[in-house]
């Protein structure tokens, strides 16, 4: 996420390509919300495998590299582009993200992890480049409290075990939390990243503490 604080190299147009390709990412939760954990995982790993790969390849084979810039180039940012220092682009983080989370974390927070990073991020980056101007931590303020807002709303969509008062306002704070963890990511970690996992484990942590007898198993849903 950007801000006007942090106008990044990509003009407002791109960042708009950007984010609607980043929508797609969703197919993430969708496919795993229908599918057991290990079919996720058969999927993932080799996914995720080849887009590392392809992201290797780019420091491997400059001529990949040039074809990849001319005609991308214009969606990437300044990391992702930066041929002295070895990166990964938001797409194989996001991977990484979704395999991890799958790995670690039981299926309600993974379906909350990533919704909340598409969503909440998509609305951060374009809000707070639009009318960022107040400075929060690293980031603006407008564009933190557009991801926690449209994040809390994505959540309350989200499938949740019994539907109580509890797991809703857990669902609050993990968003919260995920909220400043993306703001204060910037320049040393990448929020495709730390988002979904600050999403599970804010919840697996509260869960623990305010719901330990519940089976954490989303019912009619293959686990």
């Amino acid at each position: 996420m950007t801000t006007t604080l942090d106008k990044g190299n990509i003009d407002y147009k791109a960042e708009l390509l950007r984010k609607s390709i980043h929508l797609l990412s969703l197919s993430i939760a969708i496919v795993y919300y229908y599918i057991t954990k290990e079919l996720a995982l058969m999927l993932l790993i080799p996914l995720t495998l080849i887009s590392l790969i392809l992201d290797l390849a780019r420091y491997l084979f400059p001529a990949y590299r040039d074809f990849l810039y001319s005609y991308f180039g214009f969606m990437l940012r300044k990391h992702e582009i930066n041929s002295k220092q070895i990166t990964l682009s938001g797409a194989t983080y996001v991977l990484i993200a979704a395999l991890v989370t799958v790995m670690f974390f039981p299926k309600v927070f993974v379906l909350l992890g990533i919704a909340v990073l598409i969503f909440g991020d998509i609305f951060a980056a374009l809000i707070g480049r639009k009318f960022g101007k107040h400075k929060f931590l690293f980031k603006s303020l407008e564009g933190t409290t557009a991801f926690i807002v449209f994040g809390s709303l994505i959540m309350l969509a989200t499938p949740k075990i019994e539907g109580n008062l509890t797991e809703y306002l857990i669902g609050f704070a993990a968003v919260v939390v995920s909220g400043i963890v993306e703001n204060i990511s910037y320049g040393w970690a990448d929020d495709n990243l730390t988002i979904p996992i600050a999403v599970c484990g804010t919840m697996a942590i509260l869960y623990s503490i305010y719901l330990p007898n519940l089976e954490l198993v989303l019912p009619h849903v293959p686990f």
